[in-house]
Parts: C-alpha cells; sequence; structure tokens
C-alpha cells in the first residue's frame, strides 16, 4: 500500500507543477527536476529511499517508450527533402560533441577517479539533444524555411546518433575499467551489438505491425499490443546483453515507416501516455540526484555546458561548410542545439545498476541532472533569439 500511497503523491505534485510551470515561467522539465529533489529523500524525505532504490521498473518502462517516441520522429516522408545537409550537419555536431567533452575532462579533469572511462562516457552523453523544447519554439513562432527545416532535421536525427556514440562509449568505457587495450575485436563487438539491437527492434516492430492487422484499427487495442511488443524487446534486449534504448528507437523507426496504423499509436501516446511517461520519468530521475555531490562539482557541470556547446557549434560550423548550407545554418544552428533532456537522462540512468561503472555512474548522474536544468532554461531562450535571426518567423 504504500508503493501506491508514493505514487498517488508523485502523481498529484507533478500536476500541480505542470499546471504551475508556466504560470512561473519556468520549462516543465525543470518544473518536474526541481518537484522531485524537494518531495525526494534529499530534502523533504516525503518520498524514501526504499521506494528510490525499487523504482528502476517504471524508469525502465519510460525509457522505452521515449526511445520509440524518439524515433518516431524519423520519418522518411518527412526528411526525404532534407539531404545531405541534415546527415551530413548531424554527424559532424554529434561526433564534435562527442569530442570535445571527452577529450576536455581526459586532460583537465583527471583528478577524478577513473577520468579515462569517465570522460569517454560522458562524451558520449554529449550528443544528445532534447527535440521537444525546440519544437514548441518552432510551432510558437510559426518559423518556416530553410533553417527551420535544417533545425527540426538535425534534432531528430540527433539522438539516434547520441544512442549509436554511447554504445561505442560504453564499450571504450569497459576496456578502461577492465585495463585492457583497445583494439578491432572491442570495437567489433561493439558494432555487433549495434546490429544485433537494430534487428531485435526490426523483428519486434515487424511482430507488432502483424498482431495490430488483428485489430482493423481499433485505436485502443492497437495501443495496448504495440505498448506489449516494445516492453518484450526493451526487456529481451537487455536480458540478451544488447542495447534496449537502441532497440526501441529501432522499433520505433520502422514502425513509423512501414505501418500506417502507427500514426493512431502514436495519436493515442501523445494525447494520453506522453505527458504521464514524461511527468513519472524526471520526477523520479531528480530523486537519484545528492545534494552533497552536487555542491562539490560546480566546475565539472560548467566545463561539461562550455565543452559541449564547443563541439556542437564547431561541427556545425564544419558540417554546414561541407554540405553548403546556408550563411544563417551555418552561424547559428549550432547554438539552437543547446537543450538537452529526456534521452541523456535515460542513457545515464542506465548505467546506474551496471557493476562495472558503478564507481563513476552516480556522478555521471549528478553531472547530466545538473546541466539538464541549465540547458533547459538556456535553450528556448537561445532557440527562440535564433529563429529571429534567421529571418522565418512571423515574430
Amino acid at each position: 500500500m504504500q508503493t501506491l500511497l508514493y505514487m498517488g503523491i508523485i502523481f498529484l505534485v507533478g500536476a500541480l507543477m505542470q499546471w504551475a510551470s508556466p504560470k512561473v515561467g519556468i520549462p516543465k522539465v525543470v518544473g518536474y527536476l526541481l518537484v522531485g529533489l524537494l518531495i525526494g529523500p534529499e530534502v523533504l524525505g516525503i518520498i524514501p529511499e526504499s521506494f528510490v532504490e525499487g523504482s528502476h521498473v517504471m524508469i525502465e518502462l519510460a525509457l522505452s517508450l521515449i526511445a520509440v517516441l524518439v524515433g518516431a520522429n524519423l520519418k522518411y516522408q518527412r526528411l526525404k527533402g532534407l539531404g545531405k545537409q541534415i546527415l551530413t550537419i548531424t554527424l559532424f555536431e554529434g561526433v564534435f560533441a562527442f569530442l570535445a567533452v571527452s577529450t576536455g575532462f581526459y586532460l583537465f579533469v583527471g583528478f577524478l577517479d577513473g577520468s579515462a572511462q569517465f570522460a569517454v562516457l560522458l562524451g558520449g552523453l554529449a550528443a544528445a539533444t532534447a527535440p521537444a523544447a525546440t519544437i514548441a519554439i518552432t510551432h510558437e513562432l510559426k518559423a518556416k524555411g530553410k533553417f527551420t527545416t535544417t533545425l527540426l532535421g538535425v534534432v531528430a536525427l540527433d539522438d539516434a546518433l547520441a544512442l549509436i556514440l554511447f554504445t561505442f562509449a560504453v564499450m571504450l568505457g569497459g576496456v578502461f575499467i577492465s585495463g585492457g587495450e583497445l583494439s578491432l575485436g572491442y570495437l567489433w563487438e561493439a558494432v555487433w551489438v549495434i546490429l544485433l539491437s537494430t534487428l531485435a527492434g526490426g523483428v519486434g516492430a515487424i511482430v507488432s505491425i502483424l498482431i495490430d492487422k488483428l485489430f482493423a484499427h481499433h485505436k485502443g487495442m492497437e495501443t495496448i499490443s504495440t505498448l506489449g511488443m516494445v516492453f518484450i524487446v526493451y526487456a529481451l534486449s537487455g536480458l540478451w546483453g544488447l542495447e534496449p534504448l537502441f532497440s526501441a528507437l529501432v522499433m520505433g523507426v520502422v514502425m513509423t515507416n512501414l505501418s500506417d496504423d502507427f500514426d493512431l499509436v502514436e495519436e493515442e501516446i501523445d494525447n494520453h501516455l506522453e505527458e504521464i511517461i514524461f511527468m513519472l520519468f524526471f520526477i523520479l530521475s531528480a530523486m537519484h540526484l545528492e545534494l552533497s555531490a552536487l555542491r562539490t562539482m560546480p566546475l565539472v557541470v560548467i566545463a561539461y555546458v562550455l565543452l559541449r556547446l564547443l563541439g556542437k557549434v564547431s561541427g556545425v560550423w564544419i558540417g554546414a561548410g561541407i554540405s553548403g548550407a546556408d550563411h544563417s545554418v551555418k552561424k547559428y544552428l549550432g547554438i539552437a542545439l543547446i537543450p538537452q533532456a529526456g534521452v541523456a537522462i535515460g542513457l545515464v540512468l542506465s548505467l546506474q545498476n551496471e557493476p562495472a561503472f558503478a564507481s563513476i555512474a552516480p556522478t555521471l548522474l549528478h553531472v547530466i541532472i545538473a546541466t539538464t536544468i541549465i540547458h533547459e532554461f538556456l535553450g528556448p531562450i537561445v532557440t527562440r533569439y535564433v529563429l529571429k535571426k534567421s529571418g522565418e518567423t512571423d515574430a
């Protein structure tokens, strides 16, 4: 009964924060993180540590659906007209963010225990960008044009690239922890994991599509069966030693491109589940924070924000130049990629129960959640600024 009581409290305060956030001028993501920290074990203690330690099932459930929704953004009909510019810019800004953060922390933050694996994992997290704030601002300003299309395309592809980079980062981190040497064997293992995760997600999507045909456009039943297959694919990928988040993302990509009925499922999730999923995810994530740890790492947080921004801006500059993108894209797109939230937190949460990363996983989580608050405050402001600078808004 206590678990149900705590869930009721989380739902109630989450709903109140959703209502209050726009009234006090803070992003909902930040509101959820703050309220989670407030009612969690570190501050008021309304939700005890025992509940937080047992919340991994709810977090995994939210992560599986978040990954599917990220994949659903990669619809061919939306992306086919974007051309090589989107792909080139995404590749460069993601890889440069990874390199800037990994190299910067390895060279300048060597005082941390396990600095090599910490640096490479933090770099793997740096590529991810949160699409929600960007999409909301473009809709608000009614922005249309080449810059806006390129921005939305990069944001849509960014998290998929982040999942790939993070998979390689986990493999590299394992090499450093084991004291081994990087070899083609380790790289092939990472590639093999990604290929098998892709296969698992693709097969799961095909099975889900076939099952959905039994329900003849019945939105409720299609949504239920799809959710069931998402949970099965996510769980099996974890049990088989694959990357569950990547399998779920591939599942979303395949379903959104091969099944017309998946639009109905997306609509149901958007209308009835998405807000609950994100509310639970961010509130529970914040409850894992330790304030004492946050107070000891302001320089680490600032360094991550600046190095990630440097990687994004320089990567966009080079990628835009190579692909022949407009000057406004080259000049402004990089700083529009500041927002970072769900996928980055999800990736670092996936390490919390991994024995190999026990010494650094909590620190990684503290850094990412702290920087999420910064990124989600700055992101909408910067995105609004660059869209107006691009001249593609009505404002």
